[in-house]
């Protein structure tokens, strides 16, 4: 059974080339647009790991992230999250909201894989 990804963004390019990178590699994955649909979407879809840009309107990153770490049946999803915001007090605040990884825009797609690959063989 493949592995399935959120990605949660709101620059639709940002979102095709996630997804197509993803499907290529085996991912299931859905789609959100904002910080509401990515609630939603973790009810319905269940994922296993969610790449979260952190700059979203109504809803950031780091409110989402906040948001599934308190729900204990969500416990096991892993969270990268993506972001344009490279200063340390960013990085470490993500961090201590839960995520497992923050990479910085731009990212190489060989380092986000990694890391993709990295989480989700630590959670099987």
């Amino acid at each position: 059974m493949a592995r399935k990804i959120l990605i949660v963004d709101d620059e639709p390019n940002i979102v095709i080339s996630l997804e197509f990178l993803m499907q290529q590699r085996g991912y299931e994955v859905a789609l959100a647009h904002n910080g509401e649909q990515a609630l939603q979407q973790m009810e319905t879809f269940r994922p296993d790991l969610v790449l979260l840009d952190v700059l979203m309107p109504s809803m950031d990153g780091y409110e989402v992230c906040r948001k599934i770490r308190e729900r204990s049946d969500w416990g096991a999803v892993k969270i990268v999250m993506l972001s344009a915001k490279v200063r340390d007090v960013d990085i470490s605040k993500g961090l201590a909201l839960g995520a497992d990884a923050y990479i910085t825009k731009p990212f190489s797609t060989r380092q986000l894989m990694a890391s993709v690959g990295d989480l989700l063989s630590a959670s099987t």
